[in-house]
């Protein structure tokens, strides 16, 4: 894992595709890397990728649109780091283990526990 982060941290643009399932942690820990994702406009992503302020989205089946989104951000230094701090910033401040999820698994077995307030 030591070596998966900085490795993350060093791709230009880190390009997301999945088909509606779950949001899976991969995503979330390059977001937290900081990295400037570009993704495929499906019900998962769409939860923490706002096309234009977290990443970039485009239709799963679009080819030519990855294409254009990704030579956008290559062509675009500022608009790339600006869109990773945004997603680092978005990753922290919903799924920190430590500030948020830990925090509410904890709330939600006491709910269960005691029951619901």
């Amino acid at each position: 894992y030591q070596h998966f982060i900085p490795l993350l941290q060093l791709s230009t643009v880190h390009v997301y595709l999945t088909y509606p399932f779950v949001l899976s942690w991969s995503l979330l820990e390059a977001m937290s890397a900081g990295c400037t994702i570009v993704a495929s406009d499906t019900q998962p992503l769409q939860e923490a990728i706002t096309d234009g302020q977290t990443g970039l989205l485009f239709p799963f089946f679009d080819h030519g649109a990855l294409a254009q989104k990704v030579c956008e951000l290559l062509q675009d230094p500022t608009k790339r780091q600006r869109l990773g701090a945004n997603a680092r910033a978005f990753a922290q401040a919903n799924y920190d283990l430590q500030a948020v999820c830990l925090p509410r698994q904890l709330e939600w077995v006491g709910a269960l526990k005691y029951g619901a307030p």
